[in-house]
């Protein structure tokens, strides 16, 4: 029987996180919510906390891979939502539509194309960095510790990697009325840009750019229609 878990990294994401916790708290396909805030200098925490959400709170700021990994180590499904905090216009349906292909054993793994992904993967009809996914908790639970270790970003070519060498059947999922909004609308264009391009170079510390090029080969390959 397939079982998931939602696991939401936080950091600062007090004024967004609340309207995906009204989508998830109430999904009949999750069997727990799981937020981890990671250090926020807000009341990102108190937030999830007063909706009866389980919180894991970091003392510090330790980014996404380590945050996931912290929610990983007390998840109990058999599968594995990860979900970003700050999506606008996500719902009940969209939830639904990342899982059941999973559940129902029409593929391993599930991947979001959210609206405003950029315009390249929307074109090639994949976004190989995608927070949003679903995939077994097997697959990590024995790595947490390499987890750990990862840069901040690097996680979802990681996940890539292992998703790649066990060959399993993705699809993608379009989420057409779904948006994750740009940085510099959260924190400004100079310090947006400079996140923006941190992540991209957490990326590139975990995999080379030959190798970024080969995932999406892959991936793009293994999408099940």
């Amino acid at each position: 029987m397939i079982t998931v878990s939602c696991i939401i990294p936080a950091h600062n994401e007090a004024g967004r996180i609340g309207r995906v916790l009204d989508v998830v708290q109430n999904h009949p396909l999750l069997l727990e919510i799981i937020v981890v805030d990671d250090g926020s200098g807000d009341n990102t925490a108190q937030v999830a906390q007063g909706r009866g959400i389980r919180v894991i709170s970091l003392p510090e700021n330790r980014g996404k891979s380590y945050a996931v990994a912290e929610g990983i180590a007390v998840a109990t499904g058999s599968h594995l939502l990860m979900l970003d905090a700050d999506l606008v216009g996500l719902n009940d349906d969209d939830i639904t539509a990342l899982i059941r292909p999973v559940m129902q054993h029409q593929a391993d793994v599930t991947i979001s194309l959210r609206r405003n992904s950029p315009w390249v993967w929307r074109f090639i009809g994949l976004d190989y960095i995608s927070g949003e996914r679903v995939f077994a908790r097997g697959l990590v639970a024995k790595h947490l510790g390499e987890i750990r270790r990862l840069p901040h970003f690097g996680l979802e070519v990681w996940i890539n990697q292992r998703w790649i060498a066990a060959g399993f059947r993705l699809q993608v999922i379009r989420w057409q009325g779904v948006i994750s909004p740009y940085k510099a609308a959260k924190i400004g264009r100079w310090r947006g840009l400079q996140a923006d391009i941190s992540m991209m170079c957490d990326i590139f510390r975990t995999i080379s750019l030959r190798e970024s090029v080969r995932q999406i080969i892959c991936l793009k390959r293994k999408i099940r229609a």
